[in-house]
């Protein structure tokens, strides 16, 4: 088989897989990948810049505030303004969207373990390898 073909199915296999895991993900969260992210990051601490956030996720501040308009609106997420500095919003995650998290954590495992039924440990290392390599050689595009 002509490698140039077996490199391209092999970048719309996972296109198509991406593709699916997102549907699969966001049918048990009920919310985008980067939203679940942000959560996650919030769960692992009290309080927030919105800036630090951002710089952490690596996503740009519109993008922030958006999602955290979402999530304030879902009752996930308490913002703030410094009582230090007006010009700094602290985020925080309340009960509700603690609640919620380790709920989506839950469902999110059950998807992780669909995905990788019969691949046995050797087998989840050389992929994660391989991945890692892809993602290296990626930064350098």
């Amino acid at each position: 088989m002509n490698e140039g073909l077996t490199e391209k199915c092999i970048l719309q296999r996972m296109q198509s897989l991406n593709t699916r895991i997102s549907s699969a993900f966001s049918g048990c969260t009920g919310l985008s990948a980067s939203r679940f992210r942000l959560l996650q990051e919030l769960l692992a601490t009290e309080e927030v810049s919105q800036s630090a956030l951002q710089k952490s996720l690596g996503i740009d501040g519109a993008a922030v505030t958006r999602h955290l308009k979402q999530l304030e609106l879902l009752q996930f997420v308490n913002r703030r303004t410094c009582p230090d500095d007006n010009r700094i919003t602290l985020v925080s995650l309340n009960e509700n969207g603690r609640q919620h998290v380790n709920h989506f954590l839950q469902a999110n495992s059950e998807v992780v373990e669909g995905l990788f039924a019969g691949f046995n440990p050797e087998e989840r290392q050389a992929l994660a390898d391989m991945l890692e390599r892809m993602h290296h050689n990626a930064q350098n595009l």
